[in-house]
């Protein structure tokens, strides 16, 4: 599919989405971020659906300007995967006790680690930098700086929602373990803050909507939010690191011939510094990875549609960018009056998960078909492996 370009706005809007069948609440935000003065373009996802003050599945590209709404409350959110040597048909039968396991190794929901995951003693995990990175707690925006005991036990831990941890096969039976989750409470908190800070500054009065309020480059409040926004998008990078490692560990202790092939991993709520047009922007991508040519990224489904590993086009288009999963089809709470119990069980039929009321709002009917959601950016990324699921852990 080739983008569709919505006219009116005073910045560009390429959508490889169909505007018609995009919810006019989304389309509104759309067209309210393209109007501001700073935006240069505006490319959407074909999983695109409303959001807080911009729409998930956005990229949006600013000049000399960011809006901390614009990036999401989980900063750094992504998806990390790892291909094994393991075979699915050496796994055992028995894939509730499997699953068990790894809720066991990898803390889901409010959960927390008893004591902080020490990096030195877990096998597998890249030990740079911790030393630097937690002493950068410090210089925090100082409401969060009593929260260091709690993002240290939150580091390697998954969270609740559309975060999940899954053992999934490929097309040709190889097991891969794939993973999402951000930066947990101590991003959020960092995001809240800003975004509020935001929406004082005098240059963001009279705005279409509060939520999208932006920092200025070269000011004061600019460099304390990117500063914050770098550090909370490496906690996201290093918790998803932790987490995999200890899932690796997990499967070395039931297949001790077991290997693993290099991890892929991407952020999916972030923001880069790149250059468009001849242009040097602040791109922001809201739901959505970047997909600059051989860039690897992974594009989930839901919690029995499979997931796709993809590696990018180079579209410039699309600011080197490209869906970040399925994408919503309607809201958490919708989902819970329209589906049963019933329905959760016959939907994640074949996949070891939870079938209770806890995750009905994640049900795969909430979500878009990630088939077409595929064929949508066929110009954006190709297809390096499909994987299904096999075991699916949610908070």
């Amino acid at each position: 599919m080739t983008y569709r370009e919505v006219t009116g706005a005073r910045a560009p809007i390429r959508m490889w989405a169909n505007p018609d069948e995009v919810e006019e609440q989304a389309m509104r935000q759309l067209r309210n971020v393209a109007d501001l003065p700073w935006t240069h373009g505006v490319a959407v996802m074909p999983d695109v659906h409303y959001g807080l003050g911009a729409t998930v599945g956005s990229v949006i590209a600013m000049r000399d300007a960011v809006s901390p709404a614009a990036v999401g409350v989980d900063i750094g959110c992504g998806m990390s995967a790892v291909k094994t040597s393991l075979k699915v048909e050496e796994l055992p039968d028995n894939l509730h006790y499997l699953r068990s396991r790894l809720e066991q190794a990898v803390p889901v929901g409010f959960g927390k680690h008893k004591t902080p995951v020490d990096p030195s003693k877990v096998y597998g995990l890249p030990q740079e930098g911790w030393k630097e990175f937690w002493q950068d707690f410090e210089w925090l925006a100082e409401p969060v700086r009593g929260l260091r005991a709690r993002a240290e036990v939150q580091m390697g831990t998954l969270g609740s929602g559309n975060h999940f941890l899954e053992v999934c096969a490929d097309d040709d039976g190889a097991v891969w373990v794939v993973l999402h989750s951000g930066s947990r409470n101590i991003g959020k908190e960092l995001a809240e803050f800003h975004i509020e800070q935001a929406r004082r500054l005098p240059h963001n009065k009279g705005l279409p909507d509060r939520d999208l309020a932006v920092f200025i480059h070269g000011s004061p409040k600019m460099d304390a939010y990117r500063s914050d926004l770098f550090w909370a998008q490496d906690y996201a990078r290093r918790n998803r690191a932790v987490m995999l490692a200890l899932v690796c560990n997990v499967l070395r202790k039931h297949f001790k011939e077991i290997r693993f092939d290099e991890p892929i991993s991407c952020h999916h709520n972030y923001v880069a510094d790149e250059t468009y047009d001849g242009v040097r922007l602040l791109v922001t991508r809201k739901g959505a990875i970047r997909a600059g040519r051989g860039d690897l990224g992974i594009i989930p489904g839901s919690m029995a549609t499979g997931t796709y590993i993809v590696r990018g086009l180079g579209n410039s288009r699309a600011f080197n960018s490209a869906s970040h999963g399925a994408g919503r089809k309607m809201s958490r709470t919708r989902a819970r009056k329209t589906f049963t119990l019933d329905d959760l069980a016959g939907q994640t039929s074949g996949v070891e998960c939870r079938k209770d009321a806890g995750v009905l709002d994640e049900i795969p009917g909430a979500y878009k078909d990630i088939e077409s959601v595929m064929a949508a950016q066929s110009d954006l990324v190709e297809v390096v492996a499909h994987l299904r699921q096999v075991i699916c852990v949610k908070g």
